[in-house]
């Protein structure tokens, strides 16, 4: 199996904003779905994806933060919000 690539997409990261990096392990088939889906929509990357699930999750869980909406719809979107 490929591994995915580990680039970091300069769409979702802002350059004022800090990139911190963590190593996590998935699931073979949470991979894999990944992995597909990547291949199907090649403007998002892993790091888009777990962005915009960490986000989803925290909004959907009441943590409510404009940064955090804005890196939410942003990823989803393909936006870059500007200050």
């Amino acid at each position: 199996m490929q591994d995915l690539n580990f680039d970091v997409n300069p769409i979702v990261s802002n350059q004022k904003d800090e990139v911190i990096s963590f190593k996590c392990e998935l699931q073979e088939n949470l991979q894999k779905a990944m992995k597909e889906f990547v291949e199907k929509h090649p403007n998002w990357d892993q790091y888009r994806i777990l962005q915009a699930a960490i986000a989803g999750f925290l909004m959907q869980k009441g943590f409510q933060n404009r940064d955090l909406t804005r890196l939410y719809i942003g990823n989803m979107f393909s936006m870059n919000f500007k200050d």
